[in-house]
């Protein structure tokens, strides 16, 4: 199974301890608001709020694409606080988990 498809499971069941397994050990995220980074338990913490939190919508999650190396996805994220972004993923895979992740969005209007 595909790094993208075990990532939108996980994100589609809002299942924190799946993207756990997705995560190298020294996974780094670089966050696309102030590129300062988290590191894997940092990064599972965020996301387990975020994931227990109903107000939280995914739209439209889509492997853009996808190789042993690199996967890049496209979603769109709806926020509790009312916003709304156009998020591009791209992560560094090392032995089919991610040990890197970088994003960009943009801002949408509602």
């Amino acid at each position: 199974m595909s790094v993208f498809h075990r990532l939108k499971t996980a994100l589609d069941n809002r299942d924190p301890d799946a993207w756990s397994e997705l995560y190298h050990d020294d996974f780094v995220f670089v966050r696309h608001q102030s590129g300062t980074t988290m590191n894997k338990s940092e990064m599972l913490e965020m996301l387990r709020t975020m994931m227990a939190n109903d107000a939280l919508v995914t739209e439209g999650n889509r492997c853009i694409y996808e190789n042993e190396e690199i996967l890049v996805e496209h979603t769109i994220l709806s926020f509790p606080d009312g916003t709304k972004e156009a998020i591009m993923g791209v992560h560094t895979l090392q032995n089919a988990q991610i040990i890197r992740t970088e994003t960009g969005a943009t801002l949408l209007n509602n």
